[in-house]
């Protein structure tokens, strides 16, 4: 493969299977169109949230008569209608000097119920966020609080186009979770979406883009539980929006609280849904995404050995065995990945959860014997836990049965039960060791939810489980500062906005294969084009094949793991040493902005592409993929978000030697990548001059 910059009518497909320059597209047409200026917030963007919070949040609002934005049924009447006559306060602090708290208070005088919402408006981002709380400060239970919705507003579009949703699929554990959607809303047109199962990001997604002409609004549900929501068009140009908790039909007892979800809103202005969506991730990596011991999170290379042994049932000798051969063939890693199966669990293996102890027979000098271990190289240790689904025999099934429902799920509702696991897992995280607190959830629990709730407490129990699980996380984090904590359900099933504030994902979804199946790339491809637009860190993991380049390369994302059993004897380490030391050279780059370059395609027929850029490090990436069955020997793309008057350093990790590159011609002329192999893959990376 070489490199060449050339102009093209980028009106045409080229489909070259002669010429052979560095860099060809099968297909040009982008999914949504984008220039090359930089991502930051325009004043006409922070003015449009200004103006929100303005009309909703502070002194002299309509929120004094009544809230506007969300909504619910007391005793069979419209909140908005109700709360007219309670009392009202109002308070506002910074929290830092790029945010501001608005706190928006009512009070039923009658009842005693207090409805709390607290917003946040940021300084340096068009956005604005809020929860609402719902306390019985009365005497006796509240009447019934129903459809409590933490969003319910309407927006109006202007002339010269319609209102066009934009959003992805959820993890389903297939080649098209994370698959982008885009659906042109005409009047009277209805869209609803919903969790599945309980699990936030579980086949759906709750993060929005709605697009209207001149700009649009980000809508974001934060709930690690069944939220629901609605995008309702009326016959005009207006569109309402309802979210919230799926099911709430209930009466709170005296001191009881529960919460909606948290919304957020970002308000944008243009025709550039991609700058939207990378404005997004920058709020997110600025605001929404942990920063352990006060720095944002970095890229992560691990190393797992659970796959290779039946049930993940290693041990301390296994774990020792695979550390050393690693260190002997020059391999760093960043976490050693102690994955479930820890505890006793025999003969079933890992599924078997509920006794949260070390097992002796397999680690009999503890975790601790592998932590040390895994410190001494320099390395830190990820440990597995599932606290919340309980099998039948286990210590909390035989122990604590009054704090499950239905007999297997944990109820995080519960002070007692929630006061013990906080104990339980801080003493293991303290004395084994541990530096990254992995969380699994293999389970719906909807219907252990709804099956513990009585008619006039329809969602209390879900609610007081969410905000259960919340808050442990929060105490362990505060017990344990700088400590990580992995967001895994299934792989990628509860990574609402709630969670992504607390966790990572280090595993993005259960789709992987030990084959070389290129089906599996495909579609871990796909996920990495679906997904960057919405969340910046994510991980995941490939298994040794034939394939390996092409492979690894369409699994590499901000944490990655390549794992080989060592005990074989085939293994090919300069290989392995390759693709690790490419993956840090493209790592950072991951967490800058994400530019698709070809259509989202799962076919085999087809290629795809995107391009990674860092400005603040005067660098990128441009991942492309022949697919098995492509008939196109190369592509060509334009890339984004250069200075046109900068010198890129341009470098093919397959060819040796660089190119140097003005910045105005990979912005308007464009690269052009050709590749011999089907399947094949290309990694471009560029660095500005100084």
């Amino acid at each position: 493969m070489t490199l060449a910059i050339r102009s093209i009518c980028y009106a045409t497909v080229c489909a070259s299977r002669c010429a052979r320059p560095l860099f060809t597209l099968a297909v040009v047409a982008i999914l949504w169109s984008h220039a090359a200026a930089a991502v930051a917030p325009t004043s006409e963007e922070m003015a449009e949230a200004r103006q929100w919070a303005a009309a909703h949040l502070e002194p002299g609002s309509a929120a004094e008569a009544a809230p506007s934005f969300f909504s619910f049924s007391y005793d069979g009447k419209p909140a908005a209608e109700v709360m007219k006559a309670w009392e009202f306060k109002q308070a506002s602090r910074e929290l830092d000097d790029q945010r501001t708290e608005r706190t928006l208070t009512w009070t039923d005088p009658k009842t005693g119920l207090e409805v709390r919402c607290v917003a946040v408006e940021y300084a340096d981002f068009p956005v604005i966020e809020w929860t609402v709380y719902l306390r019985n400060a009365g005497k006796g239970d509240t009447p019934i609080l129903e459809k409590i919705q933490a969003i319910d507003g309407r927006w109006e579009r202007a002339d010269g186009g319609e209102f066009v949703l934009r959003g992805i699929k959820g993890d389903s554990c297939t080649p098209d979770s994370y698959e982008p959607y885009e659906t042109a809303l005409g009047p009277n047109a209805v869209q609803e979406f919903a969790a599945n199962g309980g699990r936030p990001t579980n086949g759906s997604f709750p993060y929005y883009n709605l697009t209207m002409p001149g700009g649009g609004l980000i809508v974001v549900v934060g709930w690690p539980g069944q939220w629901a929501a609605r995008f309702a068009r009326d016959g005009a140009k207006g569109i309402q929006i309802v979210a919230g908790q799926q099911l709430t039909h209930l009466r709170l007892r005296p001191g009881e609280e529960i919460r909606t979800p948290l919304m957020a809103l970002l308000f944008w202005k243009g025709a550039d849904a991609v700058r939207a969506q990378n404005l997004w991730r920058r709020w997110m990596l600025a605001h929404s995404s942990p920063h352990p011991g006060g720095q944002p999170v970095r890229p992560m290379y691990s190393f797992c050995s659970g796959g290779f042994f039946p049930g993940l049932m290693v041990s301390e000798a296994s774990e020792k065995l695979f550390l050393d051969t690693l260190a002997k063939k020059n391999i760093h890693l960043d976490y050693w990945w102690m994955d479930a199966g820890w505890y006793p669990c025999a003969p079933e293996g890992w599924p078997k959860t509920g006794t949260w102890e070390v097992d002796s027979s397999r680690f009999p000098n503890g975790i601790r014997a592998v932590s040390d271990y895994v410190h001494a190289k320099g390395t830190k240790l990820i440990v597995w836990f599932e606290p919340e689904r309980v099998t039948g025999g286990s210590w909390l099934a035989t122990h604590h049965p009054d704090w499950l429902l239905g007999g297997v799920l944990l109820n995080l509702g519960n002070p007692s039960a929630r006061q013990w696991l906080t104990d339980h897992v801080d003493k293991l995280i303290t004395e084994q060791g541990i530096d990254l607190y992995r969380q699994d959830f293999n389970m719906d629990p909807l219907g252990y939810w709804r099956g513990a709730d009585a008619e006039d407490r329809q969602g209390v129990t879900e609610n007081l489980h969410v905000q259960g699980y919340l808050a442990y996380w929060d105490e362990l984090l505060r017990r344990h500062p700088g400590m990580l904590i992995d967001s895994c359900a299934s792989g990628g099933r509860r990574n609402d906005l709630e969670t992504l504030r607390r966790a990572v994902p280090l595993l993005r979804s259960d789709y992987q294969s030990f084959s070389g199946d290129s089906r599996f790339a495909t579609g871990n491809q796909g996920h990495t084009y679906g997904l960057s637009s919405w969340i910046p860190f994510y991980g995941q993991g490939v298994y040794d094949n034939p394939q390996m380049e092409y492979y690894a390369r369409s699994h590499m994302c901000p944490s990655f793991a390549m794992c080989v059993d060592v005990r074989r004897g085939n293994i090919d380490w300069v290989r392995y040493r390759r693709l690790v030391d490419q993956w840090r050279k493209m790592a950072d780059c991951f967490l800058g902005d994400f530019y698709p370059l070809t259509p989202y395609s799962l076919s085999e027929g087809r290629w795809i592409a995107w391009q990674f850029d860092s400005p603040q490090r005067g660098e990128g990436i441009v991942q492309a993929f022949r697919r098995a069955e492509s008939p196109y020997s190369s592509i060509h793309v334009k890339l984004h978000g250069l200075e046109p008057d900068a010198v890129y350093t341009v470098t093919n990790f397959d060819v040796e030697g660089t190119t140097e590159v003005a910045g105005r011609e990979l912005l308007e002329q464009g690269i052009t990548i050709d590749l011999k192999g089907r399947p094949d893959s290309a990694v471009i990376q560029y660095r500005k001059k100084p």
